[in-house]
């Protein structure tokens, strides 16, 4: 992972600025989807644009990942970006990182069969394989602190407010 110093610069410089001003590092951020036809959405944040879907036999069209997928990578892609950038500042070498993220679910009680059972997950893992020339006490270390300070891990883990808004427009009349 050749990027390791410029990575290394980058999160400094961050964290340079967090310090001298905190407020600079929160924020709202925001994720705009939009059912384009069937159960087939559109997402949009930022510059990104992503298509989610279910596959044909689950009432989709099979143009992109499902939620679950989308909810597994974003906490997988979470957990790998911050074995490297930890591992940057750490001075630890990396020659790959994997991370595979699993999910138990019961779709009785997504479909309403069975209101006893949860609709979302009920348990998750994640296995990370890390390669490295560094002694396993160094990546041990560097997994901990980078598991402490996730983002998503830590919103996957504890209960996080929401809050709905719900907007409703009439038909526009011809």
């Amino acid at each position: 992972m050749a990027e390791a110093k410029d990575l290394k610069t980058a999160i400094e410089r961050s964290i340079k600025a967090l310090k001298a001003r905190p407020t600079i590092g929160r924020g709202t951020a925001a994720t705009t989807v939009k059912v384009r036809s069937g159960v087939t959405c559109e997402i949009e944040d930022g510059p990104w644009k992503l298509i989610a879907d279910e596959m044909p036999g689950d009432g989709g069209a099979g143009l992109g990942p499902d939620p679950g997928v989308l909810g597994r990578a974003a906490l997988g892609s979470c957990l790998a970006m911050g074995y490297v950038m930890w591992a940057s500042q750490m001075d630890i070498i990396l020659d790959s990182v994997e991370v595979t993220v699993e999910a138990d679910y019961d779709a009785n009680g997504m479909f309403g069969i069975d209101d006893s059972a949860h609709p979302g997950w009920h348990a998750m893992r994640y296995t990370a394989k890390i390669a490295s020339p560094a002694p396993e006490s160094r990546i041990r270390e560097l997994v901990e602190f980078a598991d402490r300070h996730s983002s998503l891990l830590d919103s996957f883990r504890r209960a996080v407010p929401i809050e709905r808004n719900l907007q409703i427009s009439a038909p526009v009349a011809e």
